[in-house]
């Protein structure tokens, strides 16, 4: 049976094994776009146009999914219950208390956001509140705070740069290859060439979805993550998973969500779609839960 430790540092090993393929993968498709275009330049224009972009959607992260989400913030004076439920989940985490908000929105969900502990952001809705028990709310906030003590905010970031890039570039590429892509070199290198261009056409296609999908695979990974360590805080795993059956139960989707957002949410708050796996934003429900009973607290 697995403890809660193994269990936590298992996840952070497989992130981070998936981050270092991303990047492997990334730099070998801008290296035979490079190629095939024969032309670096605009690879590194890729690159920065990228990094910029991302840079700035990390640093005011936080309010651009607080104004999408119609979220407002509350203090001690109006929600004192919950206010010290954070304050005190976040003493046990060794955390700096964050700023909490409130979705007005009967649909039970959570998410947490903010570039780092010092500037994290926990957001629920007022169906969460509502319809979860003490020990229940306890293991979602605690979920919500991992995420912020993991920097996952910072690790989403990165992957968001990383996909842009590569979709940013195959878009480039295909204009170049139908519309300008030429070989003007008539040497022995003009096969080798073709090559090149051939392979680049084929990952300008498959690239981006393949992107996507690790970005997915990743994002899946923290979920899982996050389970574990807000059971390790909390040291009751069994009201984390009763707050995931309760969620998966109802049926109300999150009116507040949209694809942008879902997947910083606790649960999918797209209700009622039929998804494969491999596109999914969240684990299953059932693993999820499944991992959660199967931990050792002592």
């Amino acid at each position: 049976m697995s403890t809660l430790y193994t269990h936590s540092d298992e996840n952070k090993r497989l992130t981070w094994i998936y981050i270092t393929g991303f990047l492997v993968f990334v730099i070998g498709v801008g290296y035979v776009f490079a190629a095939a275009m024969d032309n670096s330049v605009i690879l590194y224009v890729a690159v920065i146009f990228s990094v910029l972009m991302s840079f700035g959607s990390y640093w005011w992260s936080d309010k651009i999914v607080l104004g999408m989400s119609g979220a407002k913030e509350i203090t001690h004076d109006n929600a004192r219950e919950i206010f010290h439920l954070v304050e005190n989940l976040c003493i046990t985490a060794g955390l700096p208390m964050p700023r909490i908000y409130i979705i007005e929105d009967s649909a039970p969900n959570a998410f947490a956001t903010g570039r780092d502990p010092e500037h994290g952001v926990i957001c629920l809705t007022t169906g969460i509140i509502q319809k979860l028990e003490k020990s229940e709310l306890e293991g979602v906030i605690a979920h919500e705070l991992s995420h912020i003590g993991n920097r996952d905010i910072l690790i989403s970031t990165v992957i968001v740069v990383l996909v842009g890039f590569v979709t940013l570039l195959a878009d480039w590429f295909r204009h170049w290859a139908f519309w300008g892509g030429k070989d003007n070199d008539n040497n022995n290198s003009g096969q080798l060439r073709l090559l090149l261009i051939i392979i680049a056409v084929v990952l300008s296609i498959l690239a981006p979805i393949a992107a996507m999908l690790m970005q997915l695979a990743i994002s899946r990974k923290r979920e899982f993550l996050a389970d574990a360590d807000g059971a390790l805080l909390t040291r009751y795993p069994e009201g984390l998973a009763r707050a995931l059956e309760k969620i998966s139960a109802d049926q109300e989707p999150l009116e507040a969500a949209n694809r942008a957002t879902a997947h910083l949410y606790f649960a999918n708050p797209f209700k009622g779609k039929n998804v494969s796996k491999f596109f999914m934003t969240h684990p299953p429900v059932e693993e999820r839960i499944a991992r959660l009973r199967d931990l050792n607290v002592n």
